[in-house]
């Protein structure tokens, strides 16, 4: 092989390494803060009365890339942290009539695709695996942060690049297999703060 081509295939394989490079370096990951992460579910019981409740663990993951419609998200709720304020209630809903904990410990969300709508809104589309059914969503999300997190010059834990979010859907309960009778819609509201790796 000549020097020619020897020094073409160097280049080639340097311009190769540089790129690669450069797309990993673009990604960063964020992971939730708990203490500022919600998982809100309500539903109308009956027709009578509008119900809410939270789950109170979850773990949500973004993997920012240089453009949103390659971002990801990663989201698992720990679906026997159900909370409604009322016990009976919670420990009914986490029974084998609904969510069936003991059987299905998470409730997952894995994104497939990200759809800019503005400057800072976007729908994340992705399967929602709840009580062992995975169904296709779509989350109407906004971006609320991006950067420095405005308490970061005077508390510790807020320095370095934060992100936050305000992401909403609808869901049928039946279509995932929970519940005996129809709901309606269950509302899903997840806001969250994010820092960085």
């Amino acid at each position: 092989m000549s020097s020619g081509l020897l020094r073409t295939g160097s280049l080639l394989a340097t311009g190769f390494s540089l790129l690669f490079s450069t797309a990993v370096l673009a990604e960063k990951q964020y992971v939730s803060d708990q203490g500022h992460t919600e998982v809100l579910f309500g539903w109308n019981h009956a027709g009578v009365t509008r119900q809410n409740g939270e789950f109170t663990q979850a773990v949500a993951t973004v993997t920012m890339a240089d453009s949103l419609e390659e971002s990801s998200v990663s989201v698992e709720i720990d679906s026997s942290s159900l909370a409604s304020g009322f016990k009976a209630l919670d420990d009914h809903l986490k029974n084998a009539d609904f969510l069936e904990v003991e059987t299905y410990p998470t409730i997952t969300f894995e994104s497939t695709g990200v759809e800019v709508t503005g400057d800072n809104t976007m729908n994340v589309i992705g399967d929602l695996t709840m009580h062992g059914v995975t169904k296709s969503v779509s989350l109407a999300a906004e971006m609320t942060l991006n950067g420095e997190h405005p308490l970061g010059k005077s508390i510790d834990y807020y320095k370095g690049d934060w992100i936050a979010f305000q992401a909403s859907t609808e869901v049928n309960a039946q279509d995932f297999g929970v519940g005996g009778f129809p709901t309606g819609p269950i509302a899903i509201t997840i806001n969250t703060e994010m820092k960085a790796k």
